[in-house]
């Protein structure tokens, strides 16, 4: 379980965010809302360990990621707004790679990957070539490889078409049914009437 406890952010002397308190269980999918400013992506940056807040703390499994990176990072999948993919290597090498990182290997799993966030056929050009949204396709690539049961992800469906958002939704779905945990961040619309959903809005 991942515990947000008593947060506190503030940014040009301005407050984000006050005692944010909030938990996401396995099988849970929960949205960060709020208006533009309001402070979702360094509320997402600050979980993942790539922000300071003020004060409070981040909990993993009950101990603060703080003193547990290393668990915390390995069960952690985190997409923001940088893609995080190599200019000189080819969207399938891109993805090998990630997944070596991880102690993977499974070509046929990099295959059907980028199949299925629609760059079959430009497996083998390099990100370099490839156009923005092809490069957070390639990004997008890896939640169909990971093994990690916390995603967190700042804006996933930028980009995206309306048939790609469906088959977002249906893998959240998936991950969080197989007890994975999604915490998410997007200006789209997403899982209309899933009881599952959970809403939590910045800037109230």
């Amino acid at each position: 379980m991942l515990e947000v406890r008593q947060l506190n952010s503030i940014r040009d002397e301005r407050v984000l965010f006050e005692d944010l308190c909030f938990t996401v269980s396995p099988g849970e999918l929960v949205q960060i809302e709020g208006p533009n400013g309001a402070g979702k992506t360094t509320l997402l940056r600050i979980i993942a360990g790539l922000g300071l807040a003020e004060s409070g703390d981040v909990l993993w499994q009950g101990k603060s990621v703080t003193k547990a990176r290393e668990a915390f990072y390995s069960n952690l999948l985190f997409l923001g707004h940088s893609t995080g993919v190599k200019r000189e290597l080819t969207a399938f090498e891109n993805l090998a790679f990630y997944q070596k990182m991880h102690g993977e290997t499974d070509e046929t799993a990099l295959w059907d990957a980028l199949a299925r966030v629609g760059l079959a056929g430009r497996e083998d050009v390099t990100a370099a070539q490839l156009s923005a949204g092809q490069n957070r396709r390639v990004a997008l690539a890896r939640l169909w490889i990971s093994k990690s049961p916390l995603w967190i992800l700042d804006e996933p469906l930028t980009a995206i078409d309306k048939q790609g958002v469906k088959v977002l939704e249906s893998l959240f779905q998936k991950h969080v049914d197989g007890g994975g945990m999604v915490l998410f961040t997007t200006h789209q619309d997403m899982f209309d009437g899933n009881p599952l959903l959970r809403r939590i809005k910045l800037g109230a």
